[in-house]
């Protein structure tokens, strides 16, 4: 039966939502360093988040920078997510 639906679309509609491969607190705003696999390498990509009036404000980001270590990825999102921050700072959700 399960053969069935996958092929005729029985699956579950239902996104994945992607992993958190690293996750720090910065200036009042949460990093969420959420990597993209591209073959061999990590490629930067992330969320920034902040509670604004009472609802919470999601940036997210890609860079084109890819890296073959996933640590070095994941630091390289935090820092670059900080980047971010310092230049758009309480105008990035405007």
């Amino acid at each position: 039966m399960s053969f069935w639906k996958a092929l005729f679309g029985g699956k579950d509609k239902e996104p994945s939502k992607p992993s958190v491969d690293a996750q720090e607190e910065h200036e009042g705003f949460i990093i969420k360093a959420t990597l993209m696999r591209v073959g061999n390498e990590y490629q930067i990509a992330g969320t920034i988040e902040q509670e604004v009036e009472g609802e919470v404000k999601t940036y997210s980001f890609i860079r084109a920078d890819k890296f073959t270590d996933k640590d070095d990825a994941a630091s390289a999102t935090l820092g670059k997510a900080r980047q971010i921050i310092q230049e758009q700072g309480r105008t990035l959700f405007s």
